[in-house]
Formats: C-alpha cells, structure tokens, sequence
C-alpha cells in the first residue's frame, strides 16, 4: 500500500529513530537558527531529488534561501541543443566531463570496459556536434591555475585567509558564499574546468580555426545539476557579453538525446577527441572523483616548486570514499602541507566548523557537495537502491592508472596554450580568462 511507502530523511540515524517518513506526513522542526533547519531540509531535498520525485520549495519567512532551487530539479535543455545542432550557421561545441564518462552508458546495460570514453565521443557526433572535446583538458588547465595560486598563497601566507577552498563546484560555491560569506576569499579563484573551457573555446579555439566566437554554441556534458546555474552567472561571461557555456545538460540528459536520435552505444565504433582541446592527463581524469582535484593538484604543485614530479601515487591518503580525509605531505623547499578532503556539504559543514573553534588547521581544502564527488552527482543516472558512486570513482582511478602522462602540467596541448596564447598561469590573460570574482555577484536572498 502507498501510505506504507517509507521515504527517507536522508539522515541516517533519524530515519532509525522515527521509523522513516510516510507519504502525507507533516514533518515540524523547531530550532533557534535556519543553519539547524537546513541541515534536515537539504538532505531530505538532496535524497528526494535523486530518486527524481517532484519537489515542491515555498518559503513562507524572510530569511534566506536554504538551498539551490535550480538544482532540486533538473531543467531540460535537451531542446536547446537540439536547436542549436539543427541550426546551420551555428557551429556546435560539446565538452565531457570527467565523471561522465564512468557513467554514459549505464542505462543502456553497458560496463565500463567496453563503454570507453571513445565510444562516447562516437555517440556525441552521431549526434551532430560539430566538435566534441573533452573537459579533461580544462581540467588540467584548471589545476595549472590553482596549483600555482595555492604556491603563491601558500609562499605569502601572511597575504590571504586560510585554508584556501577548491572552487570547482558551484553547490559548494553557493554554501560557501550563503552559510559563510566571511570565508568567500578563501575560495580559489580559478574558474571551473567547465568554465574555462567555454572561456578558451570562444577566444583561441576560435582564433585559431578562424571561427566568429559568437557562431560558437558551447554544450557541456555533465555529472551535475548545479552546473546549469554556474554557466548563467553574470561573471561567466567574455567581453563581448556572451556566456563561456552556452548551455550545460546532465548525464541523463545525454542519455534523453541519444535514446531520442535511436543511438545504440554498443554499435558504435571508438574515435578520437577533436584537438587541439581533446587531450587529458589521468590527473584530470580523477577531477571526477573525491580526492581527485586534490591528489592532481598536489602532483602538479610538487613539481612546481621542486622542478621534479613525485610519484604520481603519493598521496593516494586523500583517495578513498571516507567523507572527510586529511593528511600532511612535505614538499622540498615548502615544508609540510596540511591538506584535507570531504564530500558533501553535511562534512564541509562540519570540517568549516572544526577550523573556526581551532580543533582542526589545514592550508589547502577540497570540497564536493556531493557524497563521492562528481562521480555520484545529481545529474548522473540513477539506479534505486543503490549507490554507485564509488564505482564510478574507481572507474576514473583505474583510468588515470592507465595513461602515459599522469601530470597536468605535462600535457602537450596546455603547454602548448601558455606558449601561443596565455603566456604563464596566473599572468595577465590567464587571469582575465581563467579566474573569476566570487564576490561580484550575489545570492538571490541579498538581491532582494
């Protein structure tokens, strides 16, 4: 019987205490400050939403905003896509994320070794793309950008608050600057990966094929919700006013168009990213798994301050599946590094916490909202009952296992990028394309 249908908190031990929810529950929470209220709403909203049932948020009280309504659920922009495919004067560009590739083919009863990520590339022209690169390059960009922040504010600690924050993930971004603004400069600055790709496609890609920037139509491929509302902020965008990312759809918004356009991923050939924004590192393979920014940002700053790459699997103690992981690791010439990890907010509450009661101390953080990283993000397919996340990550460690350069900066085409175009990470063009102002743009709750 329906009314028997248990529905989960998405708190462990108060779905024990309480015998779960049942449909037609009113659920009264009484607490002193909305910081305790959301920490039941945002679960209970997160769980609901990846099973795909429909959520229904009314704020009845002035205060602010407990969680972001965009990603509750997904909007579809399959449409888009489709339009801008169909449009002959405009020149479509998809890029993949890393986490999206462990995942692409699961609704389609496929496993990760024959679903590689070349056979995704294949389903992505048949498609129609007019290019299909891969969001692991901007990955590696990304950590070449943040690697060599964190040495700059790890060498002028006195300069900046710590510990300094990855920036990658908008729902962390979006805690981050609503539940603790004072800590929005901790916050690296580097674009996202899937932000700096829109930003190098639309001015050298462009130059470099001789295409007009704005004929470009930028789609990017990923693991996450959240991603939708990222690439609409008033500080994504080039000069001439146009998005870096034209549109972001879901894993399972991939599988909506394949599924539409009768793709059969098992009768696909493999075939090659497109260059000269289609080749990736295994350091930017792991972006899409928790631990994966911080071990490839750790391997690429090694090197950076010894001019000599570690062992490319030192620092497998910020691997693993564990929720909040720390470790210290001695670079030569820096000294010791305080590094730790956590996914979900509920830790990054928790790690935020420890650190301003002086119970914990660390120079270089990194968060994922969600459980698992991108692996186990909100847009990925879902499969009830169970949790693949860590499956998915393993997927992206045996990969990274599998390449011949395993260090963002020893990635051809990037180097290739500083040289003709950029010039040196955190220089002048690279900051005006590859960096952002988090504070130059606000919450919905103080726009009001």
């Amino acid at each position: 019987m329906e009314t028997e249908r248990r529905i989960s908190t998405g708190i462990d031990g108060l779905d024990e205490a309480i015998d779960y929810l049942r449909p037609g529950d009113t659920v009264v929470w009484q607490c002193e400050h909305i910081s305790d209220y959301m920490y039941v709403a945002t679960r209970f909203v997160t769980n609901v939403a990846r099973k795909g049932d429909r959520i229904v948020y009314i704020r009845f009280a002035d205060h602010e905003e407990i969680m972001d309504t965009a990603a509750l659920r997904e909007r579809d922009d399959t449409g888009l896509v489709f339009d801008a495919i169909d449009d002959p004067n405009t020149v479509t560009v998809a890029q993949v994320a890393p986490a999206v590739r462990a995942a692409w083919a699961e609704q389609f009863g496929l496993d990760s070794e024959f679903a590689t990520p070349k056979r995704m590339v294949a389903a992505l022209r048949e498609l129609g793309f007019n290019y299909v690169f891969d969001t692991d390059f901007a990955a590696d960009l990304t950590i070449m950008e943040e690697g060599s922040e964190f040495i700059e504010r790890f060498t002028h600690k006195d300069q900046y608050q710590w510990p300094m924050f990855t920036s990658c993930c908008p729902g962390w971004v979006r805690f981050v600057k609503s539940q603790y603004p004072e800590l929005t400069d901790n916050l690296s600055t580097a674009k996202s990966p899937q932000q700096m790709f829109g930003a190098v496609a639309k001015s050298y890609f462009a130059e470099k094929v001789g295409i007009d920037p704005k004929r470009l139509f930028v789609v990017s491929i990923m693991p996450c919700v959240s991603k939708k509302s990222e690439c609409a902020l008033p500080t994504m965008k080039n000069d001439a006013g146009d998005p870096d990312v034209d549109v972001s759809i879901t894993t399972r918004e991939l599988n909506i168009m394949m599924r539409a356009n009768h793709i059969e991923p098992k009768y696909l050939p493999e075939e090659e990213f497109d260059s000269p924004l289609g080749s990736a590192t295994g350091a930017a393979v792991v972006f899409g798994t928790t631990g994966g920014v911080m071990d490839a940002a750790l391997r690429s700053a090694y090197f950076l301050i010894t001019g000599k790459n570690p062992d490319p699997d030192a620092f497998t103690a910020v691997r693993g599946m564990d929720g909040w992981k720390e470790a210290t690791f001695n670079i030569p010439g820096a000294g010791d590094v305080r590094v730790a990890v956590v996914s979900s907010l509920g830790k990054a509450r928790k790690l935020i916490e420890a650190v301003k009661r002086g119970d914990a101390a660390y120079d270089f953080v990194e968060v994922m909202a969600c459980p698992g990283g991108c692996a186990g993000g909100g847009g990925q397919p879902i499969h009830d009952g169970t949790e693949l996340a860590e499956d998915r990550g393993n997927v992206l460690w045996r990969l990274d296992q599998g390449e011949l350069l395993r260090f963002s900066h020893e990635n051809p085409d990037v180097k290739a990028l500083y040289k003709d175009y950029l010039g040196a990470p955190l220089g002048e063009k690279s900051h005006h394309l590859l960096h952002t102002d988090h504070n130059a743009w606000q919450m919905p709750q103080k726009m009001l």
